[in-house]
């Protein structure tokens, strides 16, 4: 195994610690708009602290979705964009969209629809809310919001530094470091981390293991001035660089592909973010500025192979997609000051609004050939080039109060009311103005006593409306379909938790029931067959859904050296009155796992050394809402043996210890010639990886 030479300025630096805590400590909320305690909360929450995430041979957050209840994410290239929450989101990895279903913010930017940016090193809390945050991030949390805090600047020096290898050629190195640069008024922290891995499929045919590989780099510069006792300002600027070929999909379904012109899926997004918070006698004044940059070219064989694949048969596709996304978000907010209950001032409040603009082109280049050796016409030559610009404008205006009955029981009102205007055009002279007005909000009631929280909320969320941008609107078949509604969730959800100091054990329960209206259904179509590139994703309106289950989590600190947990999630979903397809009523949705879970122990052992077992799994659920095939249920095991003693850890970890074979994806259509037979294609997930971490705290 070699050393890449471009991580050997960090070998020096091989560091990080893990510690667990086997104390239950008061979980901190950071991603709303103020911190507060998660037993105050009124909605579905799962909380990864970082000692959590660094317990876990991880780098990115799509690998800890495991431990959030009903949270499932559908891979069909090299990393997941999108995400899904309660079987509601997107899939598509492809195509992008104008907004996602479920936000994706990291230290309060707006990355939704580029998840794999997110990294976990350094990182301090990953939050995940589960239902619509419509008072909370607006359109693009119709299911949820994903939220990630990093490590902010302290007042001290101090770093963390972490070296991995294993097998596949994987490399991540990594350090962070940071405290006061001449006084405590003026505090930075600075991350870089680095991740390479060949990937685990071989292209046989032309002899190649990186083909699918992953290199990755992650820049990340934090900056905390206090200006005056009463006004604080946080600067963050961030790179994230990726070259990750995605050579994923095989013609036998093996984990061996045949590609002759491997795809790409390359992407570098520069982010700024300033945060001015101003304090005054009676209220906190919260300026929020952001900006995001993102070059992406995603391509891919289309054909799945080469010339001696489909011989005697001439059949060469491949598809191409550069695609620019600018976002600029201004947020203003005023709060209350954080109070404690009294008669006298019973009241917390928040009163906003939000301007946001993005601006997107994408440039498709399509090229193919197909002969029959039977057809004296042949072959065919297809080429085209479509130019897609998209712009659109949000503003949103939302507030938010909190009544305190007594000491015990508060009720809690929210309100976001937000306009969508947009603009698209293409270079087929296709152009239109969508836009839309919407409103949600959120009603609540928490009893907070003796360690216990319980809840009750009915929240309104929504989802602007939009077109389909793989559509070739030349085809006047579709033309009808190139916009789609807005669509509507009302979620009703009752949740319990609570926090038993003295027996060790924590837990919550929640159960949910929402009702989708104009439900937003993604399909795909093939207009040739003979011709791959006409595939595309289609997103129709289905009149109703419904989305209702269980979310479960628990601890429990059994002594000092031995804890278990467990996370489950029980999810029924539902199509409903789908006018164009009837076929498909009363189906369960697409990639919406009746059951997943999670269930692990972390042991101490002697001389400072300890073990951790975890079991992942979900159940079987269906790949699309084009067809009935379905995955398999799994269960994957995960492994890790380590030793940690003063400031330095080291761990040897096992990833799909029984190398089990399972897919996260499927395609179900004609791609051999020359009958071009409809056929089920999966996407295969990681299958056993070992590797070994060191780590360093200084």
């Amino acid at each position: 195994m070699y050393i890449r030479k471009k991580n050997l300025l960090l070998l020096p630096l091989l560091f990080s610690v893990f510690i667990f805590s086997k104390n239950i400590e008061e979980v901190v909320v950071k991603g709303e708009f103020r911190e507060k305690s998660i037993s105050e909360e009124d909605s579905s929450i799962s909380i990864i602290s970082s000692e959590r995430i660094k317990s876990k041979a991880i780098k990115h957050f799509q690998q800890l979705s495991y431990l959030v209840p009903n949270l499932n994410y559908a891979a069909s290239d090299s990393r997941a964009r999108y995400f899904q929450i309660r079987g509601i989101g997107e899939r598509s990895g492809y195509q992008g969209t104008p907004n996602s279903s479920v936000g994706f913010l990291i230290d309060d930017i707006d990355y939704s629809g580029q998840g794999g940016i997110a990294t976990l090193f350094d990182v301090d809390q990953v939050e995940v809310f589960r239902g619509p945050q419509g008072s909370r991030s607006g359109a693009n949390a119709l299911a949820g919001l994903i939220y990630i805090k990093t490590t902010d600047p302290t007042e001290k020096f101090e770093g963390t530094s972490e070296l991995t290898l294993g097998d596949y050629g994987t490399q991540n190195i990594g350090i962070a470091f940071g405290g006061p640069m001449q006084n405590k008024k003026l505090k930075y922290r600075l991350v870089l981390r680095t991740d390479y891995a060949d990937g685990f499929r071989k292209n046989t045919y032309l002899n190649k293991s990186d083909t699918s590989k992953k290199d990755e780099l992650t820049l990340r510069y934090k900056l905390n001035w206090e200006l005056n006792e009463t006004t604080n300002l946080d600067f963050l600027v961030s790179k994230v660089d990726m070259d990750d070929p995605a050579d994923i999909w095989t013609i036998d379904g093996s984990l061996n592909t045949l590609s002759d012109r491997p795809g790409m899926d390359s992407q570098n997004t520069n982010s700024y973010g300033i945060k001015i918070t101003k304090d005054f006698s009676n209220f906190i004044f919260q300026s929020l500025t952001s900006a995001t940059k993102t070059d992406i070219i995603f391509s891919y064989d289309a054909d799945w192979g080469n010339a001696d694949s489909h011989f005697p048969y001439i059949y060469d596709y491949f598809s191409e997609t550069l695609r620019k996304r600018d976002t600029f978000s201004q947020e203003i907010r005023f709060l209350s000051k954080n109070t404690e209950f009294s008669f006298e001032n019973p009241y917390e409040w928040i009163f906003g609004f939000e301007f946001s603009d993005l601006d997107e082109s994408n440039l498709t280049k399509d090229d193919g050939i197909y002969g029959d050796p039977n057809d004296p016409y042949s072959p065919y030559v297809s080429e085209s080039e479509i130019l897609r610009d998209y712009q659109a404008e949000n503003f949103s205006i939302f507030g938010n109060i909190d009544y305190f009955l007594n000491r015990y029981y508060k009720i809690a009102f929210g309100l976001r009311w937000e306009n969508w205007d947009s603009k698209y055009k293409d270079s087929n002279n296709e152009s239109f103005r969508p836009s839309n007005i919407m409103n949600g909000g959120k009603i609540s009631l928490v009893k907070n006593r003796n360690n216990s929280n319980t809840f009750f909320s009915i929240a309104r969320g929504y989802k602007q409306g939009g077109f389909n941008l793989g559509l070739d609107a030349t085809d006047n078949l579709i033309k009808q379909s190139l916009i789609y509604d807005p669509e509507f969730l009302t979620n009703y959800e009752i949740g319990i938790s609570s926090n038993l100091e003295n027996s060790g054990f924590n837990y919550s329960v929640v159960i949910f029931f929402s009702k989708r209206e104009d439900q937003q259904v993604l399909i795909s179509r093939q207009v040739d067959p003979t011709d791959p590139n006409t595939f595309s994703y289609l997103t129709e309106n289905a009149a109703e859904g419904e989305n209702y289950g269980l979310e479960v989590s628990s601890n429990f600190f059994i002594n000092d050296q031995v804890s278990v947990f467990a996370n489950l999630g029980f999810l029924k979903t539902k199509i409903k009155n789908w006018e164009s397809r009837p076929d498909l009523q009363n189906r369960s949705q697409a990639h919406a796992p009746e059951h997943t879970y999670s269930i692990g122990t972390n042991i101490d052992l002697k001389n400072n050394f300890y073990f951790k077992l975890n079991l992942n799994g979900k159940s079987e659920f269906f790949y699309s809402d084009s067809h009935n095939n379905k995955s398999k249920s799994y269960q994957l095991i995960n492994l890790t043996f380590g030793r940690s003693k003063g400031r330095f850890t080291s761990e040897l970890w096992m990833r799909n210890v029984f190398d089990k074979y399972y897919s996260t994806r499927g395609f179900y259509f004609g791609n051999e010639a020359p009958n071009f037979i409809d056929t089920l294609y999966r996407r295969q997930g990681d299958p056993k990886n070992i590797g070994l971490s060191l780590r360093y705290d200084f």
